[in-house]
């Protein structure tokens, strides 16, 4: 039997850990080719070898890196972000500047170098990972929050221009998933709340959502998998909640 994705290429952003490597997992099962990108050589060429794929260890906060990354593309999973928790008045302005550019910009220029050859072959796959926080707001996370509200716009309009190309955009938007950039939020969270660090899981990070435990990077990376098959034609423009029903409340 062939599978779902055989003959197709899949770029995946931060795929040496958390959801893009579990991306990188899925997609190789599904039998696409994989090119995983990530910023850490040891990590991005621990996944290439597990999936067969290959390894671009690139910063894609720097435009020219992203120049040099492959365009004949058929997916391409937005992936790759960073945190950190500060208030606003204490923000670090060339941080926040350096977020937008990773979260947002970075995007949209893979999206820019890869459309063309997707628009060509009258199909493609964007699959954007946005957050609960391309949503709702959360206190001390204003590059976050701002660059995950502005990844959601960018794939709307992605979607709108794209689908007489038989090319769908689409977010998934999860909640808190255990990846190292979760792990790393604890401490923060503690430090920002005033409260132990054993308590920000079950006080602070699991408060509003509705299943009171963290979501696997496999199960997110389920979905996009499925958005990138065929059967998920017609599906293009939204932002599907992975979030444990917190935005249902």
């Amino acid at each position: 039997m062939t599978s779902q994705l055989d003959g197709r290429t899949a770029l995946v952003t931060g795929g040496g850990s958390g959801i893009g490597r579990a991306c990188a997992e899925e997609l190789a099962a599904a039998g696409a080719k994989v090119l995983v990108v990530d910023i850490d050589p040891r990590t991005a060429a621990e996944v290439a070898s597990q999936v067969g794929g290959t390894a671009h260890v690139v910063d894609l906060a720097d435009p020219a890196a992203i120049d040099e990354l492959p365009s004949d593309v058929d997916i391409l999973v937005n992936n790759a972000g960073i945190q950190t928790v500060a208030p606003v008045h204490e923000f670090p302005p060339s941080r926040f500047a350096h977020i937008q550019q990773l979260m947002v910009t970075a995007p949209f220029l893979l999206a820019r170098r890869c459309l063309p050859h997707m628009y060509g072959s009258r199909w493609g796959r964007l699959v954007h990972i946005s957050s609960v926080h391309g949503v709702r707001a959360s206190p001390f996370k204003a590059a976050y929050v701002a660059a995950k509200h502005g990844l959601e716009g960018l794939s709307k309009v992605i979607a709108l221009e794209a689908a007489p190309h038989g090319v769908t955009s689409n977010c998934v938007a999860p909640g808190y998933v255990r990846t190292p950039l979760v792990e790393g939020q604890l401490a923060d969270q503690a430090a920002a709340h005033g409260i132990d660090p054993d308590q920000v899981l079950t006080d602070v990070v699991l408060q509003r959502p509705a299943i009171k435990r963290l979501i696997e990077p496999r199960d997110v990376a389920a979905l996009v998998t499925w958005l990138c098959g065929e059967r998920a034609g017609h599906l293009t423009g939204a932002s599907l909640p992975v979030d444990g029903g917190w935005t249902a409340s």
